[in-house]
């Protein structure tokens, strides 16, 4: 019976991206898992196609040679042979100066093991270590204030309870891999050249397990979600990356967990904003107190209030400094300023009595009053109508 597809197996299209696969793999996979389906033997078996495709396309190299050659780049068919040479005195074949120059030139493309030291191939591991995982964590300023511990969930690989991780049944062995006969490695005959990958039934350790377990199809690692408390500490800034060591993918067969990235994004707030350790806050005060002078309470990040003295006069964007009251300084113990930056309102929607208040007011500021802004402007405007006059 003909293999299907593995783009088919994948729902994918051939050109999807690296991103897309592993998307559509993981949907999938969480879907026809063993765990999910005990007594179903077709889910098990779509489970191990779903396997063997993913494993072949995230791969570019084995991806290339795929789409070039279909299945028959990894089955031994088309021209490839396991281990040795393509044939005694053949182009390509053991001892060619053929083999030497395409393994140079093509190796790195078509995934060939590059000779090590005296001749010999280097053996790759049954194991491999987990991807790392990123997480972007929402936190409110206050959080990044104080600190604060946060749990969060994740989905990801996480070690097979059935095997321990080792990806074998109990009681089974590693046994010398039957498409690569141990090499590691499978070669293809095309005209005159002999091109040589790595094998993807061993991936390249010519080794295999003799009997995969059931419960994760041989890779000791299954889809599952992943608890997990993230520490914040107070004083973090946006976009502070916190690494959280072994809490990434689970290793493959027994390979050594990758790690999970925290990215903190700390969410705008009502009242401040930040600038590194100091906090900036915008505070209306009424054309009263502007005037005649007064006080103002602000809040402050700690959940308090602060008294600020609004002296006589002040203008719109005046500025004033509330010495550590801003922001935790990050490893110092010790905090950053707040800032107040006060504007002027004008009130709106007055009555009769008060306007008539007002007419009368301003009638008294005509005769003898200091309005500093005012007086600066003016200087400048006549400058400015001067020069069209010249």
């Amino acid at each position: 019976m003909a293999k299907q597809d593995y783009y088919s197996i994948l729902g994918v299209n051939k050109g999807a991206s690296a991103d897309e696969l592993k998307k559509a793999y993981r949907k999938l996979a969480m879907k026809y898992h063993p765990d999910r389906n005990k007594d179903d033997k077709t889910a098990e078996h779509k489970f191990k196609e779903l396997n063997e495709a993913y494993e072949v396309l995230k791969d570019d190299q084995k991806r290339a040679a795929y789409d070039r050659y279909g299945h028959g780049a990894f089955d031994g068919q088309a021209g490839f042979r396991p281990g040795g040479g393509a044939g005694a005195g053949g182009f390509g074949g053991a001892g060619s100066p053929f083999s030497d120059i395409f393994e140079e030139v093509f190796g790195d493309f078509m995934g060939g093991m590059r000779r090590g030291a005296g001749g010999t191939r280097a053996e790759a591991s049954m194991s491999q270590r987990g991807s790392d995982l990123k997480y972007r964590l929402k936190i409110t300023l206050e959080d990044a204030f104080h600190g604060t511990q946060s749990k969060i969930k994740i989905s990801t690989y996480v070690k097979c309870s059935s095997c321990t991780g080792s990806g074998a049944e109990k009681g089974s062995k590693i046994i010398t891999c039957n498409s690569c006969h141990g090499h590691g490695t499978v070669r293809m005959q095309q005209g005159f050249f002999t091109i040589e990958r790595t094998c993807t039934t061993c991936g390249g350790t010519g080794k295999k397990i003799e009997k995969s377990c059931t419960s994760c199809s041989g890779t000791g690692r299954r889809l599952d979600d992943k608890s997990l408390t993230i520490s914040v500490p107070a004083g973090v800034e946006d976009n502070t990356r916190i690494r959280l060591a072994g809490e990434g993918e689970a290793g493959l067969r027994g390979g050594p967990d990758g790690d999970l990235y925290a990215y903190i994004e700390i969410s705008s707030h009502t009242f401040f904003e930040r600038d590194s350790d100091d906090l900036h806050c915008r505070f209306p005060i009424p054309m009263t107190t502007a005037t005649l002078g007064g006080s103002i309470e602000v809040p402050t990040i700690e959940g308090g209030r602060a008294r600020v003295t609004i002296p006589e006069g002040t203008q719109s964007g005046a500025q004033f400094r509330l010495k550590g009251k801003g922001m935790s300084i990050l490893r110092r113990g010790s905090r950053g300023d707040m800032f107040i930056h006060v504007f002027v309102e004008m009130p709106v929607g007055l009555n009769k009595k008060q306007k008539e208040a007002l007419y009368k007011f301003s009638e008294l500021l005509e005769d003898n009053h200091h309005s500093p802004e005012t007086e600066k402007f003016s200087e400048k405007l006549k400058k400015f109508w001067g020069s069209f006059r010249s």
